[in-house]
């Protein structure tokens, strides 16, 4: 299936949590906490102003944005999980 976002919604994939910790310790699954970064796959075509335009994304596809740990909603596809946000609930651009 594929996923396609809408209006101002932006589609993101996870980065991995770390397995281990800066002191070389490692975590069990349950002790992890959800990566607050991701990859951004896909963008909708941006919210309409009331001037009718669209307004476009700072972010593009490929970016690694870092978000806060409760934004946007999880939808899983195919046994994989995503992330569908708008573009406020994205802090920064990773390089």
């Amino acid at each position: 299936m594929t996923v396609v976002p809408l209006n101002d919604k932006i589609l993101i994939e996870r980065v991995e949590a770390e397995e281990k910790t800066a002191g070389g310790i490692v975590l069990p699954d349950t002790a992890r906490e959800k990566p607050k970064q991701g990859k951004v796959l896909s963008t909708g075509e941006g919210r309409i102003l009331e001037n009718g335009k669209r307004k476009t994304f700072q972010v593009k596809k490929g970016d690694r944005v870092l978000f806060t740990s409760y934004a946007g909603s999880e939808i899983t596809v195919d046994n994989k999980e995503y992330l569908i946000m708008t573009e406020d609930d994205i802090l920064a651009i990773a390089t």
